[in-house]
């Protein structure tokens, strides 16, 4: 049976006691080295979510279950243990002198050992390819640098969940495609559930299952295969659908026989390669 590493049950939140719901009645459950990717419109409550998960913020209804720990004020430490997160600005979150001292800093604020410190640092640095940058001061990296920095900074301590909250939002195309093969290939290397929190579909193709957020509601949870032919009601919230998914649209329309729902250019060529070898 799979294990359950966060559950959300019936949990609704709001900012200030008289203010709108920025998540209501949210369930779902995310299970150990998963990829999940939660994806809505700006103010669909994706980013509430993530805080909620790391203990920033605390629901007003529901409970919500870490690693078979109940959130709350006597368990946040030991629950922000589990689960790191990597925010949209990462100058937010650089607190040292250098990219080493900056990775040092949460293992120095849990006493790590020395030693253990030493050796963590070196791991997390390679695992992002930011070794031949230890010395180097943070603000001298550009935005994709930064950002290995940051994930850095998060494996180092052995998060069991690794949480992106909209992680690559200001960096540019190539600086996204490097993150997120970066955060790939972390995942597979050290059986990490990850969460990405996104309103770009682009990012999501490779995850193993969506949350769809609309409204502060779960409007539809399921592969991305299942998700991506609903492009019509995904454009009227206010997200763009890759591509891709578009073009097999048209192509079908014009009267092309497209089989699968594809995910990327690949399995669009294979497949159009298939329909024109049966003709």
């Amino acid at each position: 049976m799979e294990k359950k590493l966060i559950e959300f049950r019936n949990v609704s939140f709001r900012y200030g006691e008289e203010g709108p719901w920025a998540l209501r009645n949210c369930s779902f459950t995310i299970y150990e080295n998963e990829w999940v990717a939660i994806i809505g419109h700006n103010g669909s409550g994706k980013s509430t979510i993530a805080k909620l998960m790391n203990g920033l913020l605390f629901p007003q209804e529901g409970e919500i279950i870490i690693n078979g720990q109940t959130l709350n004020k006597d368990t946040i430490w030991d629950v922000r243990k589990e689960v790191g997160m990597v925010f949209q600005n990462p100058d937010n979150q650089f607190v040292g002198a250098t990219v080493q001292d900056d990775v040092a800093f949460g293992m120095e604020n849990r006493g790590f050992p020395r030693e253990d410190m030493v050796k963590r640092i070196d791991d997390s640095l390679a695992a992002v390819a930011m070794e031949e940058y230890r010395l180097t001061e943070p603000h001298r990296l550009s935005g994709g640098q930064k950002q290995r920095v940051a994930i850095a900074g998060v494996l180092a301590v052995s998060p069991q969940v690794l949480i992106l909250d909209e992680a690559t939002a200001m960096l540019d195309p190539q600086g996204r495609m490097e993150i997120m093969k970066t955060v790939t290939d972390v995942r597979r290397e050290h059986a990490l559930s990850l969460i990405t929190i996104t309103h770009d579909l682009h990012e999501v193709v490779q995850a193993e299952r969506i949350i769809v957020l609309n409204k502060g509601e779960i409007w539809d949870e399921g592969t991305p295969r299942a998700i991506f032919p609903k492009k019509e009601a995904l454009m009227k919230m206010g997200l763009d659908v890759p591509f891709v998914a578009i073009l097999a649209d048209e192509l079908k329309q014009a009267g092309v026989t497209i089989t699968n729902e594809p995910l990327n250019h690949e399995e669009l060529l294979e497949d159009l390669w298939i329909s024109h070898s049966k003709m």
